[in-house]
């Protein structure tokens, strides 16, 4: 007799990420290493390519697999298709922290720790597989009239800076 399933399986939210890899056991590597991932599950194919991974970083999932265009001809990994393909926001308790393990692990700096103008201290990293790592620490909530004025004054120094 089956048991009933639940719609949302333990674990899980409503969204989970799911990138696509060169080569999904170096990303299982390089996200225990620097994201402090704990694989989950991993299912190979007879070519010895990864079918589907799972992986968990704090309370979310992340999917992964190896390209496999007989399966999705048009889902590529960045290094394929030559660009970022999609990025992955991360909430963490301590984004220093957790910006400088992701560096040592390999990743490099996009933008660098600041505190933004919606109230994350924020970073973006990209993993030695081409995907684009948003890394941040909610620092203070921000009503939504000072939010614009913070983000008409940001824009403004951006523009000094062209």
């Amino acid at each position: 007799m089956a048991l009933k399933a639940k719609p949302i399986p333990d674990g899980f939210h409503t969204v989970t990420a799911y990138l696509t890899q060169r080569d999904t056991t170096r990303a299982l590597d390089f996200y225990r290493r620097a994201f402090g991932a704990e694989t989950r599950v991993t299912l190979q194919g007879p070519d010895g390519k990864t079918l589907h991974a799972e992986v968990k970083i704090g309370d979310s999932i992340v999917f992964m697999s190896d390209e496999n265009p007989a399966m999705s001809p048009y889902v590529k990994a960045p290094a394929t298709a030559g660009c970022v393909t999609g990025t992955v926001y991360l909430y963490v308790p301590d984004v220093d922290a957790a910006f400088k393990r992701a560096i040592d692990a390999g990743a490099k700096v996009i933008t660098a720790v600041t505190d933004m103008f919606w109230g994350d201290r924020f970073g973006t990293l990209i993993d030695p597989l081409g995907h684009h790592w948003s890394l941040a620490t909610h620092i203070e909530d921000v009503a939504p009239q000072e939010m614009k004025k913070r983000q008409a004054d940001w824009e403004k120094s951006l523009a000094k800076k062209s």
